[in-house]
């Protein structure tokens, strides 16, 4: 812990800004993660088997109290506004859907993105870091004293080294953490897409067997 604060201490005023970065990145894997993988996920193919079990049994009341068992995972709710609206046309069921899932869409989209540019702006502070060390550098070669001259000279490779590698201390996770959460909010937005298709078919193919009855 001394050394690294030693290495802060040293690397120079971008070490401060790669810091403010390093703790916004760090607020936001912790509210995506959380909103991703626990708030808004669920099991899609085991949840929609379930769902599709009970409309083939005529229990759309039943599929309903699934869907409420898991409020906030965005699959649950886009079937629930299909299912609430099982016993009118496939026009009103798409409609229903269709607008829930762009309330949705945003929601887990918002901020993912920024840990891309993070990750970016990380790296390219720790290139800024590296250049104003390399200048201290020159600098003591052509114009300080030479008694001078060695501590000058440390004190602009540590600038430039710390810098760059903190920039890419706070690039690694931002990228991977950005990869992992991207992937996670593809896969569940691919399930409301496939799933609330098979949903409609699943209720229009159960009212005109019920009309056929009839």
């Amino acid at each position: 812990m001394q050394l690294l604060y030693s290495a802060f201490q040293e690397g120079g005023e971008v070490m401060y800004v790669i810091a403010f970065f390093s703790a916004i990145s760090l607020a936001i894997m912790i509210e995506r993660f959380f909103f991703i993988l626990i708030r808004y996920n669920i099991n899609g193919p085991a949840f929609m088997a379930q769902i599709q079990k009970l409309i083939n049994a005529g229990n759309v009341d039943r599929a309903l109290q699934l869907c409420n068992a898991a409020p906030n995972a965005a699959l649950s709710r886009v079937l629930k506004a299909g299912l609430s609206r099982a016993n009118e046309s496939e026009r009103k069921i798409q409609d229903a859907v269709d607008e829930v899932a762009l309330e949705i869409l945003p929601k887990l989209q918002k901020r993912t993105n920024y840990l891309q540019m993070i990750a970016n702006v990380a790296t390219l502070l720790g290139l800024l870091g590296t250049v104003m060390g390399i200048i201290i550098a020159f600098k003591a070669v052509a114009e300080v004293d030479p008694s001078m001259k060695q501590t000058v000279l440390t004190k602009g490779i540590a600038v430039a080294l710390y810098t760059t590698a903190f920039g890419l201390i706070v690039a690694i996770p931002c990228m991977v953490a950005h990869s992992m959460i991207a992937a996670k909010t593809i896969k569940i937005i691919d399930e409301i897409d496939e799933y609330s298709v098979k949903l409609i078919n699943l209720l229009v193919a159960k009212k005109h067997e019920k009309e056929n009855e009839g």
